[in-house]
């Protein structure tokens, strides 16, 4: 399924004026549309799958993807943003087989697409990552090879090389798509490598699996506490329009999350959220800090350096969900 908003008239903020030159700046941020239902999966399997990758265009040079659970259980979101010089898409997915997940595919069409109202003699492809872990990077593989693209390895010292850190993670580095100038936040806590990218043209505070919708796993608190601190200030001094992650693990219940593993789950959580939500889960880090475990809260559950006993519950609560789910299928 694919949604795309209404596309303004191109002479004005955001259209192509002389030269094919977009104007990125003058009308940032712009309004585009998360009215959408986002795939997630089906009660049966083999029963109403979806296609593998969702496409919604939030406006004209703003694509958010999503993996189908019906490939991969994790259904990560994939952002591809459109400069005047280059794309980036950021994250692959949970999937390397092509057959399976046409990753490459479907970005070559949406490149093709926007070229052919936007043409350009040469365009380049960034494939870089909110972070480093493997539901993330799978589907690099497909990219080998592409003519004018690079693929930043997942490997914190690449990324910090790539963009430029001097000071990971305290700096805050650019990267310019093309008059659409990113900017990047070093973000470990959750992973070594993570990065939160700001979006200035839609006000996307793009978190990775940092911030979502979800169950935050946070592998070192202090680092994860920087980073939110960081995090809270670059938004309190920013347009923020959506602060979105890569997953939606939260049912629209307030506090109930979905098992591990899930391959349905109606009712979910908006993926977007708010700075106002962003501040609750640097607060609820700050007030971790010192306590190992699981705290859950109405938009979120914090694993605070997780120990044995609560990976096993979480584990368990998954096989039981999985066993129920066979025994209606048969």
């Amino acid at each position: 399924m694919e949604t795309r908003p209404m596309v303004a008239d191109d002479t004005g903020a955001g259209g192509t004026g002389a030269g094919g030159t977009i104007d990125f700046g003058s009308a940032a941020p712009v309004a585009g549309s998360l009215d959408v239902s986002w795939i997630h999966g089906a009660p049966r399997s083999g029963a109403g799958q979806d296609r593998p990758i969702q496409v919604h265009h939030y406006d004209e040079h703003t694509v958010i993807l999503r993996q189908s659970k019906s490939v991969h259980y994790e259904a990560p979101f994939m952002f591809l943003l459109f400069g005047n010089e280059r794309a980036l898409l950021l994250d692959t997915g949970a999937t390397a087989d092509a057959a399976a997940f046409p990753l490459r595919a479907t970005i070559d069409g949406l490149v093709e697409d926007w070229l052919a109202s936007h043409p350009r003699e040469r365009y380049e492809l960034v494939v870089a990552h909110t972070h480093g872990h493997g539901d993330h990077v799978a589907g690099d593989v497909q990219f080998t090879g592409r003519p004018d693209t690079t693929v930043v390895s997942r490997e914190a010292d690449a990324v910090r090389e790539f963009f430029g850190f001097t000071s990971w993670p305290d700096d805050l580095v650019t990267f310019d798509l093309g008059g659409r100038v990113l900017e990047i936040q070093g973000s470990p806590g959750h992973h070594r490598a993570a990065i939160s990218t700001y979006d200035p043209w839609t006000g996307f505070l793009l978190t990775g699996d940092t911030v979502i919708p979800g169950r935050l796993y946070v592998d070192n608190h202090e680092e994860f506490l920087a980073s939110m601190d960081r995090m809270v200030d670059f938004a309190a001094s920013r347009p923020v329009t959506h602060v979105l992650g890569c997953h939606i693990e939260m049912s629209r219940v307030p506090g109930r999350d979905f098992p591990l593993g899930a391959t349905y789950q109606p009712g979910e959580h908006p993926l977007q959220l708010t700075t106002a939500q962003l501040t609750q889960i640097r607060d609820a880090a700050r007030a971790a800090a010192g306590h190992r475990g699981v705290r859950k809260f109405d938009d979120f559950i914090l694993y605070t350096e997780p120990r044995t006993r609560d990976l096993l519950k979480l584990m368990a609560r998954a096989l039981a969900a999985k066993l129920r789910a066979r025994v209606r299928r048969s």
